[in-house]
């Protein structure tokens, strides 16, 4: 069979592609013109044909990925639920209306069966996650709503007496973007507001933020709680990890003050003083380590929807005394490095949390601010950034044409986070395609690291 790259041309192709992939580990802090969109403009005819002649493994739900459930009882879940379905374009076949007894913090066991059998009816295997349109319910019976969504109802294994751990999630820190389809899950968030404009005002935020690579700061929190201030204990590796690719802080004090572009804002306090006056960028992630955060009604402690009302984008909190273990709450380290990656806000959050049983999700789960692909041309070169690689070792191959026959040209390997650029020259071989190579050492690495000492306890920091 005769190649179609002649021996010389596939050999300077390989060389190109792999010699002139760089990541940018300064652009997140602030490198001029990096991740500057106006910097890199062009215009939208010509970036999308440079688009198709580059194929990316896909990172991040889309809306096509994502069921809206609405409560039909409850005039509001109708209300946030279609503007939702409106405003990210999800197909009418994707919008499950349900009915159960509204403006109830804890829903019976017996309604939430009711409304998963209608789930197991309407929803096919395509839906990857769901988008569940009210505040309330936050809980059924012991359990958080997001979970007994995602995971099924199951009181032995996520509801607890005193300070025990709860199952593990085997979607934690896992890479991936179809958490149905490879886990047997679909990751739930409420899309939640103090009141329906406020719940619209938080879709807007989400929309708004989709590929928008802010630039922003993650403020880590060292607060003087001893027991709300376990997560503490990671900040320095979190900083060490991912520091270079997006400007992180460590603060030693009991609030966030006056500052101007939270993007991340991460604490350990049970009532949380000075939050208005921050403000959070759209796709911000934000949440505060305490007992009953996830409470979203007749709590005495800052819950989620504080965040939310202040320009948050998504928040968790627990619904159940969980006691201050750290596995019960977002790992500060996963859940910026998997949103960092393009990854949506459902994905990264709930891959951060270990033991999700007792915690609720709130917020966009298709916010998705550092997702895409930023395009130039520099003379006869294309220049590609994106966020969206994630650490490993990518296979490249080339062709001529869409259609391939696409051939192997070398393999790139990724470290850290961040943007990365790719300069791909003009020549025969101007279609590229890069997917993700198996590495069975690195996906057994981190599952051991993720798993905590069993004999590990937690305290109540009430």
């Amino acid at each position: 069979m005769t190649s179609p790259f002649p021996a010389r041309g596939f050999v300077r192709a390989a060389a190109l592609a792999i010699g002139l992939f760089v990541p940018l580990a300064g652009a997140g802090a602030g490198a001029a013109g990096a991740d500057d969109p106006t910097s890199i403009a062009e215009d939208p005819t010509s970036i999308a044909e440079e688009l198709a002649h580059f194929s990316l493994p896909p990172v991040g739900l889309r809306a096509r990925d994502v069921a809206v459930v609405i409560n039909d009882a409850d005039p509001a879940s109708v209300e946030i639920g279609r503007y939702y379905a409106a405003r990210r374009g999800i197909a009418a076949e994707h919008v499950v209306h349900v009915r159960f007894t509204p403006r109830q913090g804890t829903m019976p066991y017996g309604e939430w069966l009711r409304v998963k059998e209608v789930l197991d009816a309407r929803v096919g295997p395509d839906v990857q996650a769901y988008a569940l349109a009210w505040t309330l319910p936050f809980k059924v019976e012991c359990q958080s709503v997001t979970t007994a969504f995602a995971l099924g109802f199951d009181p032995p294994s996520y509801c607890v007496q005193g300070c025990q751990p709860t199952k593990m999630s085997s979607y934690f820190n896992t890479r991936g973007s179809a958490p149905f389809t490879e886990h047997g899950i679909r990751p739930a968030m409420l899309l939640a507001g103090k009141d329906v404009e406020s719940a619209k005002r938080l879709i807007d935020r989400g929309l708004r933020s989709d590929e928008s690579w802010p630039r922003g700061t993650a403020y880590l929190l060292n607060t003087t709680d001893g027991g709300r201030n376990v997560r503490a204990a990671t900040y320095e590796r979190v900083k060490a990890g991912i520091g270079a690719a997006y400007p992180i802080e460590i603060i030693d004090a009991d609030s966030l003050v006056g500052k101007t572009d939270v993007m991340f804002h991460f604490t350990g306090w049970a009532i949380v003083a000075n939050i208005a006056s921050n403000r959070f960028l759209d796709g911000a992630v934000v949440d505060h380590l305490t007992s009953f955060g996830g409470m979203l009604s007749g709590g005495q402690q800052t819950v989620a929807l504080d965040w939310l009302e202040a320009g948050a984008t998504g928040s968790y909190g627990a619904v159940t005394e969980p006691c201050n273990f750290r596995q019960k709450f977002p790992d500060v380290g996963v859940v910026m490095a998997h949103y960092l990656a393009g990854e949506s806000l459902v994905e990264a959050y709930w891959k951060s949390v270990l033991m999700p049983g007792q915690g609720v999700f709130v917020g966009d789960p298709l916010a998705r601010p550092f997702g895409g692909v930023r395009v130039s041309r520099v003379g006869k070169t294309t220049v590609m950034r994106t966020r969206t690689l994630q650490p490993g070792r990518y296979r490249v191959e080339a062709a001529r044409s869409q259609v391939g026959p696409f051939l192997p040209i070398g393999v790139l390997t990724a470290s850290g986070f961040g943007v990365r650029e790719m300069k791909l020259p003009d020549g025969e071989a101007r279609f590229f395609r890069l997917s993700l190579m198996p590495d069975p050492v690195r996906e057994a690495a981190s599952s051991a690291a993720s798993v905590p000492p069993a004999a590990r306890a937690g305290s109540s920091p009430d």
